[in-house]
């Protein structure tokens, strides 16, 4: 017979599940901010245009398809090179305190939750803009990333001011 775990054993798998899924996404982050910087925005427009030309055949007025041959039609050199900067600088750092987290290193817990609250508000602004669902749901787990990551920090800053004895 298999006992419930308790509550709290259950968000500390959560919480550690939870970075390491940010741990990854920043890692993909790195990925394609290094290919952006390897492939130019007329190579980017010519994979989009393959990728999308079986399903425009079949529906000329696809949404997700002519969005995406739009977004790219338009993509300049400036803007892919800031891309590049920005996926590469937000993947380092995402990767960088999530590795310090998961180390139960103290001072990465509120740089962390800064960093999000930095995200979290951009991507507010984001969705008052332009809403998607998309959007909506990363910000909602980035949300939960800082009230769980807020959690472990209170409790490993309480049991390392707990006297020994």
């Amino acid at each position: 017979m298999e006992k419930t775990p308790p509550r709290s054993a259950l968000l500390d798998r959560t919480f550690r599940v939870s970075l390491i899924l940010k741990g990854l996404d920043g890692v993909l982050e790195l990925i394609g901010g290094v290919l952006l910087l390897l492939v130019t925005p007329a190579q980017i427009n010519d994979l989009v245009r393959f990728l999308t030309q079986h399903e425009l055949a079949q529906d000329p007025n696809d949404l997700v398809a002519n969005t995406l041959l739009h977004l790219t039609a338009n993509l300049s050199g400036s803007a892919s090179l800031f891309g590049a900067v920005y996926l590469l600088l937000h993947g380092v750092v995402k990767i960088v305190l999530v590795w310090a987290v998961l180390r139960e290193r103290l001072w990465a817990y509120p740089w962390m939750i800064a960093f999000l609250l930095v995200f979290i508000a951009y991507q507010a602004y984001r969705i008052s803009v332009a809403f998607t669902w998309g959007m909506m749901l990363l910000t909602a787990f980035d949300i939960f990333i800082v009230w769980i990551t807020w959690r472990e920090y209170r409790l490993r800053r309480s049991r390392n001011r707990m006297p020994v004895g």
